[in-house]
């Protein structure tokens, strides 16, 4: 080929792409849409600032606009005895709870919450989930539901109760109506108690009236947060467990759905809300016991209280004779009381 119609030529093609690319329309950059989740704690708004929305706030900082998790709480989407059911048809996308009072349907459920006497220290819980087996049986319970995933369970605060009128002796249970977890609630009504269920923004008007004569939800932490100290006068030191164990759940499209770099971050949201808690609930049962100053502290002597301890371990055997699986969960229960007994202090007293 010839040097100038070379030069002719390839003059032509340039020409040709230039006007391809002035024509060509101008594409924008397609925006990344952002994920949005809403979900529902069990805690109402006071409580809620601390055991659940700075892990939340956080997450929503560190996801940088790739996703967003609108908070909501205790009862403000769905009834709270509905929060699972909204959880496995995607009404909500997520929630903070305990299985037990959210009414979960698997048999472990009765082992949330505050199953009487599992545990005396917050520390047991994890130590539980953790090194003991029980996280492995809820992924088994849970695998039953392919709607909802369980992702993680860890500890709050002990359940003490909170009264209008002092207790000092296992008589004065006797008709008293305390608002409770399910689990709890049946387990004391042997000794006379009268368990309650109500929205929960109501129960501090519900003691106001008189309609309550107690609570026994919390430790002495939540009672002063959520403005329940002001409406009772007595706090009852023995505890009829040491924590509140409480999960995490997710309706299973949904966790599926997210890439793995926000399932991530969100387990880290997570394990954040359990370190808070341990050390909030651990500073504030001692603090608010010695310095409230609005709740005067009650106790039942050790040798009465052991009847309850003693109904506890045959309330054990009545809950692992239910399924092979319950049986298992009391098995490791026991395991794990030996243990921390045969240790001797810290572990136990």
């Amino acid at each position: 080929m010839k040097r100038r119609e070379f030069i002719k030529k390839a003059g032509a093609g340039t020409a040709a792409v230039a006007a391809t690319a002035v024509n060509a329309p101008f594409v924008h950059a397609q925006k990344k849409t952002t994920i949005k989740w809403r979900m529902q704690t069990y805690a109402g708004p006071a409580l809620a600032e601390h055991v659940i929305k700075p892990s939340i706030d956080a997450f929503n900082t560190a996801a940088n606009g790739e996703m967003v998790i609108e908070l909501y709480n205790a009862d403000q989407l769905v009834p709270h005895g509905e929060l699972f059911r909204a959880v496995s048809k995607g009404t909500i996308d997520a929630a903070q709870s305990d299985d037990d009072s959210m009414a979960a349907p698997v048999d472990v459920s009765v082992f949330a919450a505050y199953f009487p006497f599992a545990s005396r220290y917050s520390l047991d819980v994890p130590v539980l989930w953790h090194w003991y087996g029980l996280k492995e049986i809820w992924e088994e319970a849970y695998a039953e539901i392919p709607e909802v995933t369980w992702l993680s369970a860890g500890a709050w605060d002990p359940c003490n109760f909170a009264t209008r009128k002092p207790i000092r002796k296992m008589e004065d249970f006797k008709g008293l109506r305390m608002y409770m977890f399910p689990t709890g609630g049946k387990f004391m009504q042997q000794f006379g108690v009268v368990p309650m269920s109500l929205p929960y923004e109501d129960v501090q008007m519900a003691l106001q009236t008189g309609e309550l004569d107690g609570v026994a939800w919390s430790g002495i932490t939540e009672d002063y947060t959520v403005g329940w100290a002001d409406v009772t006068k007595y706090y009852l030191t023995n505890p009829i467990s040491g924590a509140w164990a409480g999960s995490y759940f997710a309706n299973t499209k949904k966790w599926e759905a997210l890439p793995e770099h926000l399932k991530t971050l969100f387990r880290l949201s997570m394990d954040s809300s359990h370190y808070y808690r341990q050390h909030w609930y651990w500073w504030g049962e001692a603090h608010y016991r010695t310095k409230g100053g609005k709740l005067e502290l009650t106790s039942i002597p050790k040798e009465e209280w052991k009847i309850v301890e003693d109904a506890a371990l045959k309330y054990w055997d009545e809950i692992a004779a239910k399924s092979p699986r319950n049986a298992k969960v009391v098995k490791i229960l026991k395991d794990y009381a030996k243990t921390m007994e045969a240790a001797g202090p810290p572990y136990r007293y």
